[in-house]
């Protein structure tokens, strides 16, 4: 058999398994789709639409590292396809790579300056630079107790809560106790194991989950009245509901905030705190609930 009747066959086999994946993927069949690209890129390597239709699917079930490794492997074709460089530089920026993520917005608006999606995230790139920057420099003069800025990765966890860790983004013991049982609960491959595993490495330390914010719990601004003014099934809408932008509502995934209640509840300061939410993402998120008539949570003066 020659080897362009073989390229042939391995060419047809590609566009089956993809037509395949694209089936089931359509059908909601993912991790059937996942298996078809897969098989599409063993036949054919330099299939994109394959390759970026697999990122996507990694990208949605959190497996950054895989994502990520089919969008870098997309770019370093030409001409670079704008969708893959500006879903590369979103999965930078989760992960911290801010430097990453700013030479891909850099490259999408060099190719069309007036890309509008490249310029408002290239806005949070550049504050969140900034904010990374300026912490590492000031962090010697940081009052607050060194214990709770003791980084995670310090103590001896499991993999999969290191996992699970690292895609919330809570970095230091000081992150654990901003965060409820709940919301580590309602994290995807968080289980009760991991959640026993935590609870005891802060019991060890005096602390458990949630302290920080319960000492938060009573300095609301906004008046139980005013709570009770607003009706229950605007309060009971998912946050899904909103015009918010790709970059927002992943912000809000990784908060475990679901519905409007759960986003009312917590204040600009809370929000901000979280690594990666930007100015430009609580902005559109206070627009969205103004359109409501109802805010985020205040703090009293």
């Amino acid at each position: 058999m020659s080897e362009n009747t073989v390229h042939s066959i391995n060419e047809r086999a590609a566009a089956e398994y993809f037509k395949r994946g694209n089936e089931a993927e359509t059908q909601g069949s993912h991790e059937r789709a996942v298996d078809f690209y897969e098989r599409t890129l063993n036949e054919n390597p330099d299939h994109e639409q394959a390759c970026f239709r697999l990122a996507v699917l990694y990208d949605r079930q959190a497996d950054d590292a895989k994502a990520i490794e089919l969008y870098e492997r997309i770019c370093t074709g030409s001409p670079v396809p704008i969708n893959a460089l500006m879903n590369l530089a979103i999965l930078y920026e989760d992960n911290n790579h801010y430097e990453e993520a700013y030479r891909c917005l850099g490259a999408v608006l060099r190719s069309d300056p007036n890309h509008a999606r490249a310029r408002l995230y290239m806005k949070d790139v550049e504050s969140a630079r900034s904010m990374y920057f300026d912490e590492d420099s000031d962090h010697r003069s940081d009052r607050r107790s060194a214990v709770l800025e003791v980084p995670l990765s310090d103590f001896e966890l499991s993999v999969r809560s290191r996992n699970c860790l690292k895609k919330m983004n809570l970095r230091t013991l000081g992150d654990l106790l901003r965060t409820t049982e709940q919301e580590l609960l309602g994290y995807k491959n968080f289980g009760e194991t991991s959640l026993s595993e935590i609870k005891a490495l802060l019991a060890s330390k005096g602390l458990r989950l949630g302290q920080a914010a319960e000492n938060k719990e009573g300095a609301s601004g906004q008046s139980a009245a005013e709570v009770d003014d607003t009706p229950p099934e605007i309060l009971s809408k998912n946050v899904a509901d909103l015009e918010l932008s790709v970059r927002s509502r992943k912000a809000l995934q990784r908060l475990n905030i679901n519905t409007i209640s759960d986003l009312t509840a917590r204040t600009e300061d809370e929000l901000l705190g979280c690594k990666n939410f930007g100015q430009t993402s609580l902005n559109e998120i206070k627009q969205q609930l103004g359109t409501l008539g109802i805010s985020l949570r205040k703090l009293e003066e």
